[in-house]
């Protein structure tokens, strides 16, 4: 049993079980008129609650056509930056805007030679935004988007960096391209340095902003041919407002059905779609967008259709962006494949996940549990032992060689004397239905070996368990902007893995009393505090050695 939706350039493919369950989600979705009243902006979809603020929030919509004056705007300034040798190209920010620029970037030109390097940063690792910073200052020019902590921090710390590099006047000005709301601090701040100044739109946040000047503006600037991404989205556009032969109601009407059944996880594999990074875009829009009041659909990206995590199992929904593989293999059958260009893929999803979130009754717009992470953080700066003593302090229940084992509780580890008995106490307290969310405070390149402990995960929890445990994995403090809404705000089924590193080359923050590595700390450790308070089993591994400590995790787990 297959149904097939194909319109605007994308094609969403529904097999099995699930489009028995997605029809009739969609049949009340018809009936109810939500095609039409969502393509007009209509607030009230999503409840008088949430009205007032989705009516700030539905400039998404009208992106494919709004956005062509912005692509036309930076046509001449990403000439001519390149022009006076500014090819390299960094981004200052953080959330969906940052993640969604990445992957304009990668699925444009891959491995391939590009007009431009597009470096994103929305990290405060230190060894990270070290290696940035040893580029040539000469060729490059930083784009700060909106006004988050990272973004505030590495303006200035590339602000000195220019200085340093003997730029100043105009030149240095000018090395800064802010994109921020009119009248906005930041916005003010640009104005008064003489930045060039770049408005985003006051009606679309980065979550569902992939389209708008947040993400298009870095893009641009490294080459992307943005007025391509539009044209691919307006094409989708058109359709929008049809109940049937619409793909993006079909996609939303299959994220409800599993949401509101047991699937509540939705696991993404790429498989040969072309579209490097997206997923990544996609699972920071269904984690934050749909994941609270204690309801939600949990993103698992995992490696590829034959990873660990990808075994068909009674929680879970599988997404394949591309084409399904062509051996069937048990359970391939069931599940949905999505197919289309990049910049249609954008508006899909974020049609998917606004759909969705009427059916599930939650605001797709609203961030209510964000908020306590950054307050957590902050008070961790503001404290007057200073950050990195107030965390450190504290032994731990475990020491391996490079790795430290923090569990929170004398008798978390139940006394284990191993790292791997360690990390089997760890995912043995992952509640049943629930999931493993591994949150790596790190080098994302330097470090980028931290990315396979998920496979290992999963690969050890389904041979201990004897069934498939969801494992995920984020990047901190990405993933605070991106699936944080979720870990507080879904369902209280998650147990988390924290990784922190030694810092070795610091980064101070001009004009702040604090260096990167210890806001990073701060951010790791405020987050943990979080999760703790909610009752959710929370450890943290600390590398006193990061490249010999995650050796010692890919061999305790292997």
């Amino acid at each position: 049993m297959t149904s097939v939706v194909t319109a605007g350039g994308i094609s969403v493919t529904i097999r099995g079980p699930v489009l028995d369950a997605s029809e009739t989600v969609l049949d009340r979705l018809v009936s109810d008129g939500v095609p039409g009243s969502l393509a007009s902006r209509n607030a009230k979809l999503w409840g008088p609650d949430a009205a007032p603020l989705a009516a700030r929030r539905l400039g998404w919509l009208e992106l494919p056509e709004t956005s062509r004056s912005l692509a036309d705007l930076l046509a001449g300034p990403a000439g001519e930056a390149r022009d006076r040798g500014l090819d390299r190209v960094v981004l200052a920010g953080a959330g969906g805007a940052a993640v969604a620029a990445e992957a304009m970037y990668r699925t444009a030109f891959g491995s391939g030679e590009a007009p431009a390097e597009l470096v994103v940063l929305d990290t405060t690792d230190p060894h990270e935004v070290s290696g940035v910073l040893a580029g040539d200052p000469h060729r490059t020019i930083v784009v700060v988007v909106d006004g988050s902590t990272e973004a505030e921090s590495l303006h200035r710390v590339f602000g000195r960096a220019f200085d340093e590099a003997g730029l100043d006047g105009a030149q240095l000005a000018h090395r800064f391209v802010v994109v921020a709301e009119e009248g906005s601090a930041l916005a003010e701040a640009a104005a008064e340095a003489g930045h060039h100044l770049v408005p985003a739109e006051p009606d679309v946040d980065g979550r569902f902003g992939a389209l708008g000047a947040r993400a298009l503006v870095p893009a641009a600037l490294a080459g992307v041919d943005v007025s391509a991404l539009l044209d691919e989205a307006s094409r989708l556009m058109a359709v929008l407002r049809q109940p049937y032969d619409n793909p993006a109601l079909a996609l939303g009407a299959v994220l409800a059905s599993s949401a509101l059944g047991d699937r509540d996880k939705l696991v993404i594999a790429d498989h040969g779609s072309g579209l490097h990074g997206f997923a990544g875009w996609a699972e920071q829009l269904v984690g934050g967008a749909l994941g609270k009041d204690g309801k939600g659909l949990l993103p698992v990206v995992v490696e590829g259709v034959d990873a660990p995590g990808f075994e068909l199992t009674d929680d879970l929904r599988r997404v394949i962006l591309g084409s399904r593989p062509d051996e069937p293999g048990p359970g391939r059958e069931a599940g949905v494949s999505v197919a289309g260009p990049l910049g249609a893929q954008f508006l899909l999803w974020e049609y998917a996940a606004a759909v969705a979130a009427r059916v599930l009754g939650v605001d797709p717009f609203g961030e209510p549990d964000t908020a306590q992470s950054a307050e957590s953080t902050g008070a961790l700066l503001r404290s007057e032992e200073g950050t990195a003593p107030t965390v450190v302090r504290r032994p731990p229940e475990l020491v391996s060689g490079a790795v430290e084992v923090h569990a929170g509780a004398e008798d978390a580890l139940r006394g284990a004397q191993t790292l791997t008995e360690a990390l089997e106490i760890v995912l043995e307290s992952v509640p049943d239905g629930g999931y493993l969310a591994v949150l790596a405070y790190l080098d994302r390149r330097g470090d980028a070996a931290a990315a396979g402990l998920r496979p290992l995960l999963a690969a050890r929890a389904a041979k201990a368990r004897r069934h498939p445990v969801p494992v995920t994995f984020g990047w901190g403090p990405r993933y605070l902007h991106t699936v944080g809404q979720y870990h507080k705000g879904g369902p209280r089924n998650g147990a988390f893995l924290q990784v922190t590193g030694a810092v070795t080359d610091d980064v101070p923050v001009p004009g702040r009393p604090y260096s990167l590595g210890e806001l990073q700390l701060a951010q790791a450790f405020g987050d943990l505090r979080v999760v703790r308070a909610l009752g959710a089993p929370a450890f943290r591994i600390h590398l006193r050695d990061r490249a010999d400590g995650l050796a010692q995790l890919t061999e305790a787990l292997a």
